[in-house]
């Protein structure tokens, strides 16, 4: 049996009934990940075979014992590399970290094991989250499973490639800018961008604290459904995580959308870097809404064309603050000494211990994430801060005001994940501001703290996958999870495993 083309809540009622064990289908993943990871690179570290199987054997004692756990019991899934997880070393995929093993577990990597789900291993990303391609790892990049040649995405890329290739049939990621949601556009899978504060970001290694939301992959929505359930309220661990009821999200999937006002966004549709497939794919997805009872209305985002300049002060900002941490002197790569290097901090004015920090921190860090530290120190120092960091959280108000007025008209709004299919690796990473520029349709949701969808939409004519983005109000996932769920039932997208035999 092929069970990478069963949905998780298929496989999961099928381990519930017995049908199949925990053990022969965690088995069945690791050795897909061990097929076929030599090929796309999508894993960091990954748990040796008896660990996995000692995880597997305790689920099936819990199923046998009676105990009712979550739909997702048994189910293998894969973490993304800036969440903690306890006997697997926690990298970021920087050199900073490469030897850091957490102590424990963060809030949401716990909560699915508790659920009974099984890990696999650690997935590969863009270094501390910075990036759009999964180029800037510490280690290497990963290949996107339908084109060797292309990105799979970033920062989460590692994640989506684990899904979109079969290895795993969940992943989680983390979203700052669109993390989640480029990399599931251009993998042909699902991801989901929780509102802020739903999922605690306790354990998340932070990158920019006000926007990181931690997020799943599937090939189903009623999967990201089913996981979200798993890991979504409230921790007192993390101060930003919401107090609030969490709603059954699976049960609510097939309510009928007659009458739903879809919002569609004249400022994306009209962008002069869209591609035309791409727009073509959301006004397909328009019909098919409109065929379901849905009305179609045209709103504005007029804010909207400063949201990556604005995103672009905000982020670096906090990176700045959350790296300065890493300084060489109490955890994190610390580089050796050379005698010419300590003889540099006579001559530089800097005493030994500041001149190892300097050179632990110019050899441990990339340069894309030394980058953006700098961007963010300049938009922070004296003189500055007011031109830049305070006049951009002005502006993200200005962004959350349009995205509140216009959801005042309508319930959700659908429009591109990104502009572009995937591209070529090796194509933008010498040019950041080109890289940057592709966040433009996912970085609004984080600065409004709205939950935010991609879902797959065919095909190019080159074979490689398209995607939509559904937007909603905040703290409305099941509405959101209801018009994806129903797009899929009526043939918006059809999951596929990409073939890399």
């Amino acid at each position: 049996m092929q069970l990478e083309i069963l949905s998780a809540v298929q496989l999961g009622a099928m381990i519930a009934k017995r049908e199949v064990s925990c053990r022969e289908v965690s088995k069945y993943f690791l050795d897909r990940v061990h097929q076929f990871d030599s090929i796309v690179s999508a894993m960091v570290n990954v748990f040796d075979e008896a660990t996995v199987m000692e995880q597997a054997d305790q689920v099936d004692s819990r199923i046998l014992g009676g105990e009712k756990l979550s739909p997702l019991a048994g189910l293998p899934i894969t973490i993304k590399d800036v969440l903690c997880l306890e006997g697997l070393p926690t990298t970021c995929s920087s050199k900073m970290l490469q030897n850091f093993r957490p102590p424990y577990n963060a809030t949401s990597v716990q909560r699915l094991i508790d659920a009974g789900m099984i890990v696999l291993g650690k997935t590969n990303m863009d270094e501390f989250a910075m990036g759009s391609s999964t180029e800037n790892s510490a280690f290497f990049p990963s290949r996107n499973p339908w084109a060797l040649d292309r990105t799979p995405g970033g920062s989460s890329g590692g994640s989506a490639v684990t899904v979109a290739a079969g290895m795993s049939p969940l992943s989680i990621g983390s979203d700052t800018g669109g993390s989640v949601r480029q990399p599931a556009a251009f993998c042909g899978v699902c991801g989901l961008k929780p509102t802020y504060g739903l999922v605690s970001r306790f354990g998340l290694i932070a990158f920019a604290s006000s926007l990181d939301q931690v997020g799943p992959f599937a090939h189903h929505v009623e999967d990201l459904a089913a996981v979200l359930q798993v890991i979504a309220g409230h921790d007192p661990r993390d101060s930003t995580s919401l107090n609030v009821a969490i709603p059954d999200l699976t049960s609510g999937l097939n309510a009928p959308l007659k009458g739903l006002r879809v919002g569609v966004v004249r400022e994306h549709q009209d962008h002069p870097a869209l591609d035309p497939e791409i727009s073509k794919a959301v006004q397909a997805t328009q019909k098919l809404l409109q065929s379901l009872g849905a009305t179609i209305e045209e709103v504005h985002l007029p804010n909207s064309r400063h949201s990556v300049a604005t995103y672009y002060v905000i982020a670096p900002c906090e990176a700045s603050s959350n790296l300065a941490r890493y300084e060489a002197a109490h955890y994190g790569y610390r580089a050796r000494m050379t005698t010419e290097a300590s003889s540099k901090s006579s001559t530089s004015g800097r005493n030994p211990l500041e001149e190892m920090m300097v050179v632990s921190r110019s050899q441990g860090l990339g340069e894309e994430v030394k980058r953006r530290i700098m961007l963010g120190t300049f938009a922070l120092s004296a003189g500055y801060s007011d031109a830049y960091y305070k006049q951009a959280l002005k502006v993200r108000r200005l962004i959350a005001n349009d995205y509140q007025q216009a959801f005042q008209k309508v319930d959700v709004l659908l429009g591109p994940a990104f502009p572009t299919p995937a591209f070529r690796l090796g194509e933008k990473i010498d040019d950041p501001v080109q890289m940057y520029l592709g966040d433009q349709f996912t970085v609004e949701a984080n600065l409004a703290g709205i939950p935010a969808m991609s879902l797959p939409a065919g095909f190019t004519r080159d074979g490689l996958p398209l995607a939509i983005q559904l937007q909603a109000p905040q703290l409305q996932e099941a509405r959101l999870l209801n018009v994806g769920h129903q797009l899929q039932r009526a043939g918006l997208f059809e999951p596929k495993i990409a073939g890399l035999v």
